[in-house]
């Protein structure tokens, strides 16, 4: 079988994505001004195939945390290759496996010490909230509004109405409160309630930052009615806000952490969903409750051990503050030079979000940002906001660079309101 030339322009690119995987799809990207094809990409940087380059402000949600081609994962997984040869079978016992978890479990919060490794973060919270749902004997899920964790089961009842009604009916027993509102889960969590699961910064709904006593009010509820406490770290988590944990900033430990997307490396998909006893028990009654062919592979096992080195490196969280400070400072700046067009800016560590008058507004920036040379995108459940994600990895020269390309993207709506 001869293998076809790839294609060197967005626009031959685009044929070929709307003829193999979608066209409706392509469509929706032509019809938003997204028709960008990625093409080569390395460090902060990625490419089109028009040859324009922008810094990754998106960095897939975390995917990228170490930028693209990180040669440390990409020597862990060639060495995996070479030693393990394959995934390993799911069932069968794994040091491998078991080595990648104790290597996690070091820099975990708290008594968290357990491990169950998914291909995605999408299925570790569906295996976090089977687990609530089995460890407490109750049925009710609370929530938070304009939350995400998925496509998938508990996450897509979790989901916004917009994205989940054609696929109901959907699983029951989730109850959806305000983030943020101490008042509100202290209503919604009653004898009933096997857990709260909630992203620690909920990150779709525009880097939200909570009050500093919200999460230590939500863990003493759970603690008291017997709930237990799911945070959501896919993107929050792993030196992003500049700790490991998000959960650190207020000194909270839950009984479910759920990690992924800068797991892998941005090399090998593994996601991971984290516990200690109480939970670790009822898989004495089932301990096979959940099958994942692709669940813990060995590759992605190898990969996990060289991140978690990674990130506890010396330096490596300073470096996360110090470009939090940088870029915090930048973003500052603008919005007080650009208040039609940026109204303000929040975020912890390189979780940084700048707020628009309106979502149309938002709309516009997002393209003039793109066009100058930042790949950013707007909070899908909070379209007036703008989110910057660059890679932890980044370097002051860098931030200094999406500054200016966010600076000149916000002058030109500004010129155009």
């Amino acid at each position: 079988m001869t293998t076809a030339p790839l294609p060197e322009t967005n626009d031959a690119g685009m044929e070929l994505v709307a003829e193999h995987l979608s066209a409706e799809r392509t469509k929706a990207f032509r019809a938003m001004g997204l028709d960008v094809v990625q093409g080569r990409r390395d460090g902060v940087r990625i490419a089109d195939l028009d040859g324009n380059v922008y810094i990754n402000c998106r960095s897939s949600g975390g995917v990228f945390n170490f930028g693209h081609r990180p040669h440390f994962a990409i020597a862990a997984l060639k060495r995996a290759l070479d030693e393990v040869g394959d995934m390993g079978d799911w069932l069968v016992p794994s040091v491998v496996r078991a080595r990648a978890a104790a290597a996690l479990e070091r820099v975990l919060p708290g008594d968290l010490r357990y491990v169950f490794f998914t291909p995605g973060g999408g299925e570790a919270v569906e295996v976090a909230c089977k687990l609530a749902r089995a460890v407490t004997g109750r049925t009710r899920i609370v929530c938070a509004e304009h939350g995400y964790h998925g496509h998938v089961g508990f996450a897509l009842a979790m989901d916004e109405a917009r994205d989940s009604h054609w696929f109901a009916p959907l699983v029951p027993g989730i109850v959806k409160v305000p983030f943020g509102d101490v008042a509100a889960v202290d209503q919604a969590v009653t004898d009933d309630t096997a857990a709260v699961c909630m992203e620690t910064i909920p990150a779709t709904a525009g880097y939200l930052v909570p009050d500093d006593g919200f999460w230590p009010s939500v863990q003493a509820m759970c603690r008291e009615r017997g709930a237990l406490l799911i945070l959501d770290e896919v993107q929050s988590g792993l030196g992003r806000t500049g700790r490991i944990w998000a959960c650190e900033h207020w000194d909270v430990v839950p009984d479910l952490l759920v990690t992924g997307k800068g797991l892998s490396g941005g090399v090998y998909p593994i996601a991971a969903c984290c516990f200690g006893d109480r939970v670790d028990a009822f898989f004495a009654q089932d301990p096979f409750f959940h099958p994942s062919s692709y669940g813990g592979s060995e590759l992605g096992g190898v990969v996990v051990e060289a991140v978690v080195e990674r990130i506890t490196a010396p330096g490596f969280l300073e470096h996360v503050q110090a470009m939090e400070a940088r870029l915090g400072s930048g973003l500052d700046a603008l919005c007080r030079q650009h208040p039609t067009v940026l109204t303000a800016r929040r975020g912890l560590g390189l979780m940084q979000a700048v707020d628009t008058p309106s979502p149309a507004i938002c709309y516009e920036l997002m393209l003039a940002t793109i066009r100058n040379g930042v790949l950013a995108i707007w909070a899908n459940n909070r379209q007036e906001t703008l989110l910057v994600m660059p890679p932890l990895v980044i370097e002051a020269a860098d931030v200094d660079e999406v500054v200016e390309g966010l600076g000149r993207a916000a002058t030109e709506v500004a010129n155009n309101l």
